[in-house]
Parts: C-alpha cells; structure tokens; sequence
C-alpha cells in the first residue's frame, strides 16, 4: 500500500459519532453562473444541509472531535466564540445529544433578548461565560476547565473553531464524499478563518493526488497569518495519519483576504450583493459573516474570469442562523 493509501486507511478509522449528517448534497448553481453572464459549470456542496444541530461545517468536525472527548471520559465539551458563533452552537448542540455538559466562553456582553445562535445557545442548555475581548477567550476556557476539574468534573476543551488536525481530518475525509458524487472541480472556494475547514479539504485533495486548488476567502484575518495557522494544522493532520514527510504541510495554500471589508461579521456591499444573488437566482441562503464573503470572493473572479475554464464548487460551511441575528 502507498503511503498515502496507508494514510486515507488511517483518517477513515477514526472514530467518529454516530450521527448521520452526510452525505451532503451537490447542488447546480446555474442560475447564479448565468446572472453572473458565464456558462462555467457552478456547483454548491451543500454543508448547511446537515440536519442536525442547524448543520454547518463544525457539525462536521465534531462528530470526529467529540468522539476524541468521549473516548477520554469528558463529561464536558468547552469552548469558545463570538456572541453568535456557529462552532459554539454546534458544541452545544453536540454537547446536548450525547448528554454532556457544555460551557462556552463568548466575547460579548450578555444579550438582554438572545437571538438566532445566542438563542439556541441557551434552548440546548449551555452555560455561557462572557469575557471582554477574543484575547480572553482561550484564558477564560482554561479557567472554566480548571473550575470543574477542582470539583471532580472531566472537561475537554476545543479550540477555537474546532479547528485542529483532527477537525479537519473531517474535511480530509469529505473529499472523498465528494468524489462520489461526480468528477473533481477545478476550484473549491470556501470562506476561511480559523483554517481548520480550508487546512482539511488542502489535505483530502492532496491525499487523493487531485489537481483541484482549494481558494479560501478570510473573514476576518490576513492571508498570511491564515497560511500559518492552515500550514501548522496540516503539519498536525500529516502526524495524526502518518501522511508522510512533507505530504501534507508543503501543500500550496491559497488565501484571499480583499474581501474582509470593515473586519469580522461586518457586511460589504459585496457581500450583500452575494446573499440576494443567491437567495432570488438559487434559493440558497448565505450567513453575513462566512459564506457571503466567501461567494463575494466566487463572485468576483468568476466575472474576472480567473478561475480557469472547469468546475467551481463553492463549499457551503452553513452559518445560516446568522440572518436572523
């Protein structure tokens, strides 16, 4: 067996949860590429259609990193987010299903009227923990799991995003749920931030020896410190599955940061323009944190016309609640 044979066996061990949330559905986007004058084969892997949790690509990762925490014993999932984060979300509602405690340590002021993730946040019965800035985000979760360990309780933390080598070993496997479903696209576009989702698809197409590039659109951060955090996760994903010397973290990585605007969850006219597109022509619907900017960046070289001449598959990383923030 190849060493990438060896290591596609070892990522399709893990264990995972067993919650049936692919796979996800391929949808034509041809309405879209039309609006936008191009005859292009447009594609939408469809992960805001995971049924559980309100889906999203960390419902995704967690059925892979909340089986780590089971495996050790966790009686609580911690982590941490933004007033209305969609990892947090996801955690609880994870946290939920397989009975375990969930705390979750938000930048934000407490919200007089939750809404939308804030709002499931406290339907799926998570503790939230309100700190001032995203610096104090990783100390407040250290504080919160050395609180429960002094009363005998066993937490287990999750980073940021849930994006680790393990988070992504979820997207390194979606690849080649992909891949059942029809040819290799020439692109992958997907919104990128924590970089666990783009380090993870990098890794699946390189694992499966495709030519496809992987175009990640930042949210929130510049493209260089995205690359980092994407190349440290990738060198941690070769370890998990034995990929071999320099498989994985001498990948090409791809960032896009020109479509950030005014900074995180803070809406462009371009990002607003890619969720009425989307909704009137495909009936798809986009977060304004995430997913807008990501089809903004789409958006913008498809009329450039920079993305070649093959399929382009936006990967919807969900987010959807966001609208009714």
């Amino acid at each position: 067996m190849s060493v990438h044979g060896a290591a596609l066996k070892r990522l399709a061990n893990l264990p995972r949860l067993p919650l049936k949330i692919s796979p996800t559905p391929v949808d034509d986007l041809s309405r879209l590429g039309a609006a936008l004058g191009s005859s292009r084969t447009l594609l939408a892997k469809r992960d805001d259609a995971i049924p559980f949790g309100f889906g999203g690509n960390k419902i995704r990762k967690l059925q892979i990193v909340a089986a780590q925490a089971l495996a050790e014993g966790a009686d609580t999932l911690i982590t941490c987010g933004g007033l209305q984060s969609n990892h947090a979300r996801a955690t609880a509602a994870v946290a939920a299903r397989l009975g375990l405690g969930c705390v979750l340590v938000a930048n934000a002021v407490r919200p007089e009227k939750p809404t939308a993730n804030a709002l499931l946040d406290r339907l799926l019965g998570a503790e939230v923990r309100y700190v001032g800035s995203r610096e104090a985000r990783a100390p407040g979760m250290e504080a919160a799991a050395a609180e429960l360990r002094a009363t005998g309780r066993r937490p287990f933390v999750i980073p940021l995003g849930a994006s680790t080598p393990l988070g992504a070993a979820a997207y390194a496997l979606a690849i080649a749920e992909l891949l059942a479903q029809g040819p290799a696209p020439e692109w992958i576009v997907v919104s990128t931030s924590s970089g666990g989702t783009q380090a993870g698809l990098i890794a699946g197409c390189r694992l499966h020896g495709l030519p496809t590039r992987v175009l990640g659109i930042s949210a929130d951060d510049p493209a260089a410190a995205l690359a980092g955090e994407v190349r440290r996760i990738l060198a941690g994903l070769e370890e998990l599955i034995g990929a071999g010397g320099g498989t994985l973290a001498d990948a090409a990585i791809e960032i896009d940061d020109s479509f950030v605007g005014g900074g995180y969850g803070v809406p462009t006219p371009q990002s607003t323009e890619a969720i009425e597109l989307c909704a009137r022509r495909e009936a798809l619907f986009l977060d304004p944190t995430y997913t807008s900017k990501a089809m903004a960046g789409l958006i913008a070289r498809v009329r450039a016309r920079d993305l070649g001449t093959g399929t382009i598959l936006f990967w919807h990383t969900g987010g959807q609640v966001g609208l009714f923030a």
